[in-house]
């Protein structure tokens, strides 16, 4: 008996006893007085509720008698009563399993979430002892099952499928249980520490291959690059030495080096100013020309 009910039933009983109170000397407002009380104490032991997610299984005289609610249902005093009351709610159940050797005997610990509901009541009520916890061993025992016949790679890669062939197992260990909308989700995968860090530097290692495998590849490109270009140079020495020139500049631009580069300009430049220095030539006076004595021819005698 609920609060509603006892309210209601209390109700008919008050109402009833005031009645019957203030027509003492009316026969017939003492008998309907009585009439109300006995309606109320009649609800009280007949009328139930049931919340909306609530199934409650009624047994008549130990016999199953029929699923009422949700709502104000009727009970036939003495002969019938409330067994059990089903929530056919959603649920969920963890489940675990400790220190289970996969395909490839690797031991893993793994945590799994169960989402159910129970869908038809009598048998979830009459044919299990204990549904709840009846669907939570078939659970792991099932999630024993799947990871020994699981590889590792397979457990940490490929989580979607193992959580698909999971509900499989479970809906099919459970057919006939009145219970339903099954759905399994794998929340945590542990493995050994010594295994763990193997992994770790097996990533790593994986990581510095292609990192040196793309640095590769970009030192080819780089490389045909620069063929084409000293094609390009070796037909254009002009354009050979524009570019010596941007990057002597782009080197001297923000510091402000002196950079000696030896060039055919600079090779060029050397030999006239040593050949100045050898042969001096006087400074000529404004306005005066200079005189130069032809230089004598050597006769050469003829044989």
């Amino acid at each position: 008996m609920n609060g509603a009910v006892t309210i209601i039933s209390l109700f008919f009983i008050i109402i009833g006893a005031a009645i019957g109170y203030f027509s003492q000397l009316s026969q017939i407002g003492i008998l309907f007085g009585g009439v109300l009380i006995l309606v109320g104490i009649i609800l009280g032991l007949t009328l139930r509720t049931a919340a909306e997610w609530e199934r409650a299984v009624v047994l008549r005289l130990g016999r199953f008698a029929g699923v009422r609610g949700p709502g104000l249902f009727f009970l036939i005093p003495a002969f019938e009563n409330v067994y059990t009351v089903v929530d056919t709610r959603r649920q969920s159940t963890r489940i675990s399993a400790e220190n289970t050797l996969t395909a490839d005997a690797v031991s893993v610990t793994m945590d799994s979430i169960m989402f159910w509901r129970v869908q038809d009541v009598k048998r979830a009520a009459t044919e299990l002892t204990d549904y709840r916890n009846m669907i939570a061993q078939i659970a792991q025992t099932s999630l024993r099952e799947v990871i020994s016949a699981t590889t590792l790679n397979d457990i940490l890669g490929k989580r979607e499928a193992m959580d698909e062939k999971l509900q499989a197992l479970i809906s099919r260990k459970s057919d006939g249980w009145g219970i339903g909308d099954i759905a399994v989700e794998i929340r945590d995968v542990q493995i050994p520490p010594e295994l763990n860090d193997a992994m770790s530097r097996n990533a790593q290692a994986e990581k510095e291959k292609q990192a040196r495998v793309t640095l590769a590849s970009a030192e080819v490109a780089i490389a045909e690059q620069i063929a084409d270009a000293s094609a390009i140079y070796l037909n254009n020495p002009v354009a050979l030495q524009i570019r010596q020139m941007g990057l002597i500049y782009d080197m001297n631009k923000d510091r402000g080096v002196t950079i000696l580069v030896p060039t055919d300009m600079a090779n060029s430049l050397g030999a006239s100013i040593a050949l100045n220095v050898s042969n001096p030539t006087p400074p000529q006076r404004q306005g005066s020309a200079s005189f130069i004595p032809p230089v004598p021819q050597s006769s050469v005698p003829k044989a």
